[in-house]
């Protein structure tokens, strides 16, 4: 049985809400004035990092909230809620879900698939595990996941080389059709037309972050690519007059 928040997220979009270090936004009433506009531009459902931030995005919205911590393994990838006293603090504030690593990767002495299982032992939150391979998708349904997420597909050491900074859309593919929970797309989704294939592909939902909500990391983007044309134009002219501008 599908949990009833699952079902207002089906078939929508879900901002995440996050930020980092040095950036302007990395606050909690940063990231939920974020959440908001959000919410405003119809966003299903957000997602957000971190105890106190997520605290204030879920005062201020009125749609489910997906909320995890961040740590780091010992060879420095990336831990989504990796402890159970993050789980206990994610559900104290009142996450309506609550996002897991469910890699293979050892915390607290398990895998994410054991982790999850400890954790639906011990509480009836709903679980989202972010994975990067069928195989951890496979393992977390049965583990007792409410649901999977391709989140974490090129950010391990097995899958960093895979796609070329694009969606795994084979990866959203095989876990839609091999398990039977709902599958998130999430994990460099950068344009409507990559949500649009994910959906078509089967995804429950789509999660996108660094587009909507990284101004910086946005402005980079368009700062190079105009850079990289300005200096191959220089060239053409370079070439043009024989090198007149050498």
């Amino acid at each position: 049985m599908i949990n009833s928040i699952l079902y207002q997220l089906k078939g929508g979009l879900i901002v995440s809400c996050q930020a980092e270090a040095d950036d302007p936004f990395n606050s909690p009433i940063g990231v939920t004035l974020f959440a908001k506009a959000a919410v405003m531009g119809g966003a299903y459902g957000i997602r957000s990092e971190g105890i106190e931030k997520t605290k204030m995005i879920l005062s201020n919205v009125s749609v489910p909230v997906i909320g995890l911590t961040k740590s780091t393994f010992e060879d420095g990838s990336v831990k989504i809620t990796g402890s159970m006293k993050e789980v206990e603090s994610l559900i104290e504030i009142g996450c309506h879900v609550i996002a897991i690593d469910g890699t293979m990767r050892l915390r607290e002495g398990v895998s994410g698939p054991d982790f999850i299982s400890h954790v639906k032992e011990k509480y009836k939150t709903i679980i989202m595990a972010d994975v990067s391979t069928l195989e951890e998708g496979i393992a977390c349904v049965e583990a007792g996941a409410d649901c999977i997420s391709t989140t974490l597909s090129g950010y391990t050491s097995e899958t960093r080389d895979l796609n070329n900074g694009k969606p795994d859309f084979e990866l959203l593919k095989n876990l839609v059709r091999r398990i039977k929970k709902p599958v998130f797309a999430e994990g460099r989704y950068n344009t409507p037309s990559d949500c649009v294939q994910a959906i078509k592909l089967g995804a429950w939902a789509v999660v996108v972050g660094t587009a909507i909500t990284r101004p910086r990391v946005v402005t980079s983007w368009f700062v190079e690519a105009i850079e990289k044309a300005a200096l191959d134009i220089i060239s053409d002219e370079n070439r043009d007059w024989g090198g007149a501008f050498d």
